[in-house]
């Protein structure tokens, strides 16, 4: 047993607004510099809907993430390193920049130069890559709240194989947001697909990075991550992708998305984990027993014999403490009510989904629902406006029985709460979600009035293990880099791999790469030093 620590993150899609508050200030923190004007480390998209960029769970066209082969064992869906080494200079799996959109921006010059009139000046749009006049046809929020248009939902991947089901008149429409950041998954597809070693994971908190030295913007990167979230920047010719924050999260801080939510949707703490289990967890026959899987890999950190062997291998004492009060193991691996983001894709995410349950209270009132009688809800969880099929299909790989389930403690924690506020009698029967009582005070700590130490448990870094975490960062790459090469995907070593070697006087020389020098332990974004 290899026991890791990896910061994760936890929505609940109940909270979220719509409101973009968390990509604004995402963007202005990351992406405010040339050549990012189309990033989007944070984004908040409609669902049912396209998504951003266009389509991009759809990896029968994308080929991002992994697959199984005849063996049963974990492959790159986007080919093998030799397919990929020959299309390294035409990659036909890449999206175009009219997927994502094309930046553009307004000719204010003109309208603050203008000449006093009757008429009101007014100024064109023009591209922000070419400078030419344009006309907006897409963006990173095109469709928002517009997921009713059938002309946009019936595009939805997800909604595709049950269009028979979903009928999209004004009576049965349905939506909710989905915010997206990168997954800093277990298994990274993105790592694996890097021909220069560039994308890495760190040991320490299991953060993906991009090691801006070492890239040589091949771009393999973007085409192998299945939920596009690296980009390349045309003018630096690197990749760039969400950091986590992680200068926030080393000095024990949430992400700035986290930071500034105004839903207060998010959670952030660490999970502990078996690394050595994390390749067969992926490699998991069946995508529908994928979620499953994946919660096996998660360590108790309450397991005294867990936390000893986190230790001895050099997870931090107080991090173990923090991981026992971590709200993201609460609501992953204890109530299981928060679900991965298509764990088809055998990425093994680290951001997890509380499903959304709001349009619950139209659809009971309507059935005559009793607060005394919750058993009443699970009749009707499957006549929810958002169909527990869609949801399936995107946290749950199409197996209804987790959403269920979590949708009925949901339900039944919010029965129950509103009982006990009011002075209802509540019949002991009606627990029927697995939901005692101190479970139900937790979630409701966590869900209804999570204070701020309660919703971001995150140790800082321990400043004294930097000079080993280097050292180790450079004998072996980044924490994936076991036997059987990056991503745990059995490609080997990527071109131009960091080596070390010692002299007679047991000093450690690190070998250069192509660039010239060794990885450094983070990133060196330009512009956001």
């Amino acid at each position: 047993m290899r026991v890791m620590a990896n910061v994760c993150m936890v929505m609940n899609l109940d909270k979220c607004i719509g409101c973009h508050t968390c990509s604004v200030t995402c963007k202005q923190t990351w992406t405010n510099r040339p050549g990012a004007e189309y990033m989007y480390f944070n984004n908040v998209e409609t669902k049912p809907g396209l998504g951003y960029p266009r389509r991009y769970e759809d990896q029968g066209q994308w080929k991002g993430g992994w697959e199984l082969d005849r063996k049963g064992r974990l492959r790159l869906k986007g080919g093998s390193r030799l397919r990929r080494l020959l299309s390294i200079f035409y990659n036909p799996d890449l999206p175009t920049i009219e997927d994502y959109h094309e930046p553009y921006t307004y000719d204010y010059a003109r309208l603050i130069t203008a000449p006093a009139g009757t008429q009101a000046p007014s100024v064109s749009t023009r591209s922000a890559l070419t400078g030419r006049e344009m006309n907006p046809t897409w963006g990173a929020n095109w469709e928002d709240d517009l997921a009713g248009a059938p002309q946009r939902a019936l595009g939805d991947p997800n909604i595709e194989a049950m269009a028979e089901k979903v009928v999209l008149d004004f009576e049965s429409v349905f939506m909710f947001y989905l915010p997206r950041i990168c997954e800093h998954c277990l298994n990274p597809s993105c790592v694996a697909s890097c021909p220069s070693g560039a994308m890495y994971k760190r040991q320490e908190d299991g953060i993906v990075l991009v090691d801006q030295d070492r890239c040589r913007g091949w771009r393999f990167c973007v085409s192998g991550c299945p939920y596009k979230k690296v980009y390349f920047n045309h003018r630096t010719g690197k990749a760039e992708k969400c950091t986590f924050c992680f200068p926030r999260i080393e000095a024990g801080l949430p992400t700035v998305c986290s930071e500034t939510c105004v839903g207060r949707l998010r959670y952030l703490g660490l999970m502990l984990y078996d690394a050595d289990a994390v390749a067969g967890a992926a490699a998991t026959p069946d995508p529908q027993d994928l979620y499953e899987a994946q919660l096996s890999v998660f360590l108790d950190p309450h397991d005294p014999a867990v936390a000893a062997e986190a230790e001895r291998q050099g997870v931090p004492h107080d991090w173990v403490l923090a991981a026992r009060r971590s709200p993201a193991y609460s609501l992953i691996a204890r109530h299981r009510v928060a679900l991965p983001l298509h764990p088809e894709f055998r990425t093994m995410p680290m951001v997890w989904y509380i499903p959304p349950l709001s349009p619950v209270a139209d659809v009971t009132a309507a059935v005559g629902y009793d607060d005394a009688d919750p058993a009443a809800v699970f009749a009707t969880i499957d006549a929810l406006r958002v169909p527990v099929e869609y949801l399936a299909n995107l946290f749950t790989a199409g197996k209804v029985e987790p959403v269920r389930a979590s949708l009925q403690k949901l339900a039944v924690l919010r029965a129950m709460m509103r009982a006990q506020q009011l002075g209802v009698p509540f019949r002991p029967g009606a627990a029927l979600g697995g939901l005692s009582d101190a479970d139900a005070e937790d979630l409701f700590r966590l869900l209804a009035i999570g204070r701020y130490e309660d919703r971001y448990v995150v140790p800082p870094a321990h400043a004294e293990d930097a000079g080993r975490l280097l050292a180790q960062h450079s004998l072996s790459g980044c924490s994936l880099e076991s036997e059987g090469g990056p991503g745990m995907g059995g490609d080997g070593p990527p071109d131009g791999f960091h080596l070390a070697r010692r002299d007679r006087q047991g000093r450690l020389h690190l070998a250069l790469s192509p660039g010239g020098r060794p990885a450094p332990r983070g990133p060196s974004v330009e512009g956001n030093e």
